[in-house]
């Protein structure tokens, strides 16, 4: 398998990225004019999420046509020039492939429901009364994961929409149409694939009531996953490209499985146990300060014991599906560039293949709606009216998803100062938060002293040491949870890094050796150091060199 340990991956949103057609909604056209752009942050590859036909239920996650594009994003032409000028600019391509379900309006599923044999076994369907659903597992997106046909008397499984009709892996003919997509995609140029919750795609033999749990764990990085991606990758030979799953609620000892070259799966895996450290009692709608100490613990399990697996991380703060990184963890009003740079130097310095998630290398913010009719996004929505259900006033709902929406990240890109901050000419699909000019690109590109300056810094760094692009780590112990500390090793070099995830000062002690240079930083003059010690200022970021 090729090695992509000194790449970064830049995710886009097209509906939130560039609208040059002037609709309200981004498309392929923009992502083809802000290449340039792209190529002077140093990204290697653009992931690029669903832009396929879709009744957009869960924005484009909810696919009706594998190989078509949805007119809203543009045409084929439009994406057979975006791919040959991607690769002008030494800029790989990445989809998003959704093959644990489909959208109910695809052709399989609607010969499915007009009772064609062969397309219903396409699907998991269970045969029932319309008050008894098979199981009392509960969907992602909130209800029960079954839905009742009347006209079959037959329920079918959704793990996460209605509209979103879980695809039976266990029936050998949707392997192979799953496969025929890849290699569809493949002949168009394109380098890399990432997989959607993938590690779901095996469902057990006996469905079954949870009475601990949601079901999740019935159906979770289940018997027959490895056999399947293991087949998958083989078959379409894409054993040699950047590759990444998304595992939902997932496990080390599975993720080493899926990322380990020798196992012949993914190059990289999603894991979001460190995005979990805000959710009372685990609950992502229910609020509290993040728990730096389970943060640290979490990222230090996860890194310390990929590695001695041989598994490999995909590292990230933010997606699509998580709130702003600086909102989250840093601040937004008076270290708003001081904590931007110090999540992202403390990401992109760990042992993984780093990703950023548009708008994030120029520190973009939540929504901060103030009206439910803001938002747009179905689980958002449904969740609205649950925590209106359970009791909660709408002013405490709405600031439950003011933190929690997933529409916190698919707010428009802000390029400049002017309307729509030069997303588009139209009203967009979705408002533009008002915030400070500086959280723009142009406000930003040529400002050595900026967040996207520091993330370019970053991208550098990782081509040029190879202590960061496949040296060891180790965590080190600061006495502190306020501090996050690491050492990266390779053969001929040491890099120290220390992050400071609080707004207060905090003195620590510095591993042993002489940590004479500074190889980056995030505030104009050194930390003071003392007799082995360091203090690092409010959000502070430093990477020493031995």
């Amino acid at each position: 398998m090729s090695d992509f340990k000194d790449k970064v991956v830049y995710q886009i949103y097209p509906r939130s990225f560039y609208d040059t057609n002037a609709d309200g909604v981004g498309d392929l056209r923009g992502i083809t004019e802000k290449l340039d752009y792209l190529k002077l942050l140093g990204v290697d590859y653009i992931w690029i999420t669903p832009f396929f036909v879709s009744p957009q239920r869960d924005n484009g996650y909810d696919i009706a046509d594998y190989r078509a594009i949805d007119p809203r994003f543009g045409t084929m032409q439009d994406f057979e020039e975006l791919s040959a000028q991607a690769k002008l600019r030494g800029i790989g391509i990445m989809l998003d492939m959704v093959f644990n379900h489909t959208s109910t309006e695809h052709e399989w599923f609607q010969k499915a429901i007009a009772g064609d044999p062969k397309y219903m076994d396409y699907y998991i369907f269970r045969d029932g009364t319309k008050d008894c659903p098979p199981t009392n597992w509960q969907s992602k997106f909130g209800g029960n994961a079954w839905a009742f046909l009347p006209e079959l008397q037959k329920w079918y499984l959704h793990l996460f929409d209605v509209t979103q009709a879980d695809l039976n892996w266990k029936n050998p003919l949707v392997r192979e149409e799953l496969k025929e997509i890849i290699r569809f995609w493949k002949a168009k140029g394109v380098s890399g694939f990432r997989f959607d919750v993938i590690n779901l795609i095996s469902k057990p033999d006996l469905f079954e009531d949870d009475n601990e749990g949601d079901g999740r764990r019935f159906y979770t990085d289940g018997k027959h996953v490895h056999e399947y991606l293991k087949e998958l990758v083989r078959d379409t030979g894409i054993a040699d490209m950047i590759t990444v799953g998304e595992m939902s609620s997932t496990t080390v000892e599975n993720c080493i499985r899926y990322s380990n070259p020798a196992e012949k799966e993914l190059s990289m895996c999603f894991h979001f146990h460190h995005l979990k450290v805000d959710y009372k009692d685990g609950d992502k709608w229910k609020l509290m300060p993040y728990d730096k100490k389970a943060l640290t613990n979490l990222l230090r399990t996860w890194q310390e014991r990929m590695q001695e697996g041989g598994g490999w991380s995909a590292v990230f703060w933010t997606n699509h599906d998580q709130p702003r990184t600086i909102s989250r963890f840093g601040d937004e009003k008076e270290y708003w560039a001081q904590s931007g740079k110090m999540l992202a130097g403390l990401i992109h310095m760990m042992r993984g293949t780093p990703y950023i998630y548009q708008g994030e290398e120029i520190g973009m913010l939540n929504t901060h709606f103030d009206s439910i009719t803001q938002y747009r996004d179905v689980e958002s929505l449904n969740y609205y009216k649950i925590l209106c259900e359970n009791g909660l006033t709408e002013q405490e709902a709405l600031t439950v998803l003011g933190a929690r929406s997933r529409d916190n990240g698919r707010t428009p890109m802000q390029w400049n100062g002017e309307k729509n901050a030069g997303f588009s000419e139209h009203e967009p699909w979705i408002a533009v938060p008002s915030s400070d000019y500086k959280v723009t690109v142009e406000a930003q590109k040529d400002d050595p002293d900026s967040i996207f300056s520091f993330y370019q810094t970053l991208i550098r760094l990782r081509k040029m040491h190879s202590a960061i692009s496949h040296g060891s780590i180790e965590f080190q112990n600061t006495g502190t949870e306020q501090v996050m500390a690491y050492i990266r090793k390779s053969a001929d070099e040491k890099i120290a890094v220390f992050a400071n995830l609080s707004a207060k000062s905090i003195e620590t002690d510095l591993p042993e050796g002489a940590w004479e240079t500074i190889m980056l930083g995030n505030y104009e003059k050194n930390p003071l150091r003392k007799a082995g010690r360091v203090t690092l200022r409010p959000y502070e970021f430093v990477a020493y060199t031995d």
